[in-house]
């Protein structure tokens, strides 16, 4: 078989799905499926690669079903959610926010409805969300961007394109919040906010059923960073100086303690505030990375907080801070 006809089998849904029964299901081997098609073993598993990436397949690791439960619980009860998704802990960071990624996107396909509004943040992890390739139901949801930040079109992990990413993905629209993430002065932010259009978007926003959000913190790394939002040295200044440990969505920065901090990085983001996020009744917040544990918890004292999605090292870091301290 030349290459250009095993690309079309590599398009060929019908015949993806006859593999991956036979593999995931039936139990048969690669080498079985190999001769009954005809193919090479590698070929093959080109094949069940590809049935994953497309969702197809879908592959879920969970922890014992009691470890989760008492995980969730505990995480409930010590900082008043009303759930906690818990994934599996990964070497790996990508099929790590992979794996809390699934966890975020079932949640969503059993909770949403059609009519809801989802309030969408920015950063790799709600990224993930969207990008994850697990079968979801359509319905006509509504995703709207709760941060500007359309000008960067390369910028795959922005509120803009996850809220376009997101509403392929439930079948629902999307909504644009047509302004920057973040402006170089307070002044500057009250202008965009007073705009009539911005100002009608983020009213939507704050109306919404759902909100998802990630958890950052104030690594000189950070993507906001790296994006030239801030200065590495704003970022270690407002850590060392200010003790602000992380954002919420990238809206607001906050102490350990929960508190909002007077900073000069306070106060220009285009976008909600956590005051807004407060009444939103379903926020989910994301967070992976084992070195946000302090972040994390920062976040949850802020209030605004109502689903945690991470994984098992990270929940048992958060309940070894809260249960030391």
């Amino acid at each position: 078989m030349n290459s250009k006809n095993f690309d079309s089998l590599l398009g060929d849904t019908d015949l993806l799905t006859e593999i991956s029964v036979l593999y995931y299901q039936n139990g048969a081997t690669q080498e079985e499926i190999s001769k009954k098609f005809n193919i090479s073993r590698a070929k093959v598993s080109r094949l069940l690669r590809r049935a994953r990436e497309e969702g197809i397949v879908e592959i879920t690791v969970k922890y014992h079903p009691v470890h989760s439960a008492q995980l969730e619980q505990r995480l409930v009860e010590k900082f008043n959610l009303k759930r906690a998704l818990i994934a599996l802990d990964q070497p790996d960071l990508h099929e790590q926010r992979s794996q809390v990624a699934a966890q975020v996107s079932s949640y969503l396909d059993a909770n949403l409805q059609d009519g809801m509004v989802v309030a969408v943040g920015q950063g790799q992890n709600v990224a993930y969300v969207a990008d994850h390739p697990g079968v979801v139901s359509h319905r006509n949801a509504r995703f709207v961007c709760a941060i500007g930040g359309t000008h960067r079109s390369g910028d795959t992990i922005n509120a803009d394109h996850i809220c376009r990413r997101l509403a392929k993905k439930f079948g629902g629209s999307s909504e644009t919040l047509y302004a920057p993430a973040y402006v170089d002065s307070s002044q500057m932010r009250d202008t965009f906010i007073s705009h009539q259009n911005i100002s009608e978007t983020l009213t939507q926003a704050r109306k919404a059923e759902f909100a998802l959000v990630g958890i950052g913190d104030m690594n000189e790394n950070s993507h906001m960073v790296k994006l030239g939002f801030f200065s590495a040295q704003e970022f270690v200044e407002a850590r060392l100086n200010d003790g602000i440990v992380g954002d919420i969505g990238g809206f607001d920065f906050f102490k350990l303690n929960g508190k909002r901090a007077d900073t000069l990085i306070q106060d220009r983001v285009v976008g909600l505030q956590m005051a807004d996020l407060r009444q939103i009744p379903n926020v989910i917040a994301i967070a992976s990375e084992s070195r946000k544990a302090v972040a994390m918890l920062g976040a949850l004292k802020t209030g605004a907080i109502d689903i945690l999605a991470t994984n098992a090292n990270c929940a048992l870091a958060l309940l070894n801070m809260v249960e030391e301290g």
